[in-house]
């Protein structure tokens, strides 16, 4: 995706209807106040802020104050993977953030599977979204820090996969925290339905991954039917990231058009 497909976009003036995600992400900190950017979850994760930023000063030079950088994240995410959705438009970027409920909200790497339920529930997505929605970890990397405990402590995990993860994740805290593994062992930059093939034969990488199968639990047989059939998951993973888009829209003149997405106009 290019800087032309929104300039093209914004002259057809799709920019209509509106649903969730606020762009609060994308705040810089200022000398008083700390953004959600650098919350515990945020924190040397969430990438490509320079992205964003080329994308949205190309289009402000020819569309000043119609897309949002709500939009343009939500576009994106589509577009970074493969299944293929009509993503609504028309969201307005918030003017505060708040690195607390962030800190509370985003779900960390530790839950049991009772939490995650419960925390997908609390936004009015079901157990189904839960489980299709981390099928996004087909894609992507984490840290160390975010596995290290997993590796080395649990049982619920297969020997070898474990060795290989511990190669480049050493047992002592501070040292390789910030080192990458994938999510997805076997195809890491390919959405396919590997990844629920790796919690099956116990390779989830995050303790919060393999808590959604573990042999007898309640999301089993879900993650064991999208690791076989891959239209299944596909579609549901849209449709789940269709009702997480439409949470908590800013409606009528809340919030703004930012021209620059690091900051409020």
């Amino acid at each position: 995706m290019t800087a032309r497909y929104w300039i093209r976009e914004c002259k057809k003036r799709k920019w209509l209807r509106f649903l969730g995600c606020d762009g609060s992400v994308l705040l810089d900190d200022t000398s008083s106040f700390t953004r959600e950017k650098n919350a515990v979850p945020n924190r040397n994760s969430a990438r490509g802020f320079d992205v964003v930023d080329y994308i949205k000063s190309a289009v402000e030079k020819v569309c000043l104050g119609v897309v949002s950088c709500a939009d343009m994240l939500a576009i994106t995410a589509r577009d970074s993977r493969r299944p293929n959705w009509d993503v609504k438009l028309g969201r307005r970027d918030a003017r505060t953030t708040s690195r607390a409920a962030a800190n509370n909200d985003i779900p960390p790497p530790t839950p049991n599977l009772n939490r995650l339920i419960s925390r997908f529930n609390a936004l009015g997505l079901s157990t189904r979204d839960l489980v299709a929605l981390s099928g996004g970890h087909t894609i992507g990397q984490a840290r160390c820090t975010s596995f290290r405990a997993r590796i080395y402590n649990e049982s619920n995990i297969e020997r070898s996969f474990a060795q290989t993860r511990q190669r480049t994740c050493p047992r002592a805290t501070g040292s390789g925290d910030n080192n990458l593994a994938p999510l997805d062992i076997q195809t890491p930059t390919y959405f396919d339905n590997n990844y629920f093939k790796n919690l099956v034969n116990r390779r989830g990488l995050l303790h919060s991954d393999q808590q959604l199968f573990n042999g007898s639990g309640s999301t089993d047989s879900i993650v064991r039917g999208y690791s076989k059939t891959p239209g299944s998951f596909s579609s549901d993973f849209v449709a789940a990231m269709i009702r997480m888009g439409d949470i908590s829209p800013l409606p009528g003149s809340r919030g703004e058009i930012r021209k620059n997405c690091r900051r409020v106009n």
